[in-house]
């Protein structure tokens, strides 16, 4: 129970965060991608926030056997890219180019009553199935 309200406490800071940062705003989005047109820097800051909070908190988690909830500590091992994640990272990316969204804003977006959100909900939600349904890779 107490890690499933944390987990909400952190997920609710994480969306308002996002909305407050214009990530939920798909032409500000959208605005960041276009570099050869008008360009929009302000989420470059966004992203350099996020970038040196995670960095942090993730050397202080690494020296840690356990989470502040008392739970195993499980931090991803540092490894060479592979083709599942190459792949996965350009999908990702040409479908946050296209769409101006990424899964959290578009959650956001859904929560806060936006139709819009929908067709790129139910997209990402198919994309997990189908993932669901690959072979998992060998180690």
């Amino acid at each position: 129970m107490k890690s499933s309200l944390t987990a909400g406490l952190l997920g609710l800071l994480f969306g308002l965060g996002l909305l407050l940062a214009g990530m939920a705003n798909p032409a500000k989005v959208s605005g960041f991608l276009d570099i050869a047109g008008l360009w929009d820097p302000s989420l470059a800051l966004v992203m350099v926030g996020g970038i040196c909070a995670a960095t942090g908190l993730l050397a202080w988690a690494g020296h840690r056997q356990r989470s502040l909830l008392g739970l195993p500590m499980q931090l991803p091992k540092p490894g060479k890219p592979d083709s599942s994640l190459l792949l996965g990272a350009a999908l990702f990316g040409l479908g946050w180019g296209l769409a101006g969204i990424c899964p959290g804003p578009a959650l956001l977006g859904l929560a806060t009553g936006e139709t819009a959100f929908v067709p790129f909900v139910l997209a990402m939600l198919a994309g997990m199935g189908l993932y669901t349904l690959l072979p998992t890779p060998r180690s």
